[in-house]
This record gives structure tokens, C-alpha cells and sequence, in this order.
């Protein structure tokens, strides 16, 4: 599972295919989440989650 921001979400992606050879899942990080959980790649609020089917979530 990848939090991540608008500008990261294609590389989110291209990770999760990479990584598990499966269309990964893309959601919307809820608000009450989205004040604290921060882009795995740079410092801005993280906008999406990109997981597989297989993520624990």
C-alpha cells in the first residue's frame, strides 16, 4: 500500500504493477486521514492510496 499525492500517483502505479504484475486499486485518502498521512515520496499531503487486492488494508 502507497499513500501518495497528485503528483506522485503515476509513479505510485507504475510501483504497484511493477512490484505484483496486478492492476493495482486507486482510492481517495479520507479526510480525516489526509491531515496527517504524507506522500511516501515527497513532504505534501498524500491524495490517493494506490494498493492491490492482496494489501492488507
Amino acid at each position: 500500500m502507497i499513500f501518495c499525492c497528485k503528483e506522485h500517483v503515476e509513479l505510485a502505479l507504475d510501483i504497484m504493477v511493477d512490484e505484483h504484475e496486478l492492476a493495482p486499486i486507486l482510492e481517495e485518502v479520507k479526510r480525516e486521514v489526509e491531515l496527517s498521512t504524507p506522500c511516501e515520496y515527497c513532504s505534501n499531503p498524500a491524495a490517493y492510496i494506490v494498493a492491490n487486492k492482496n494489501s492488507d488494508t
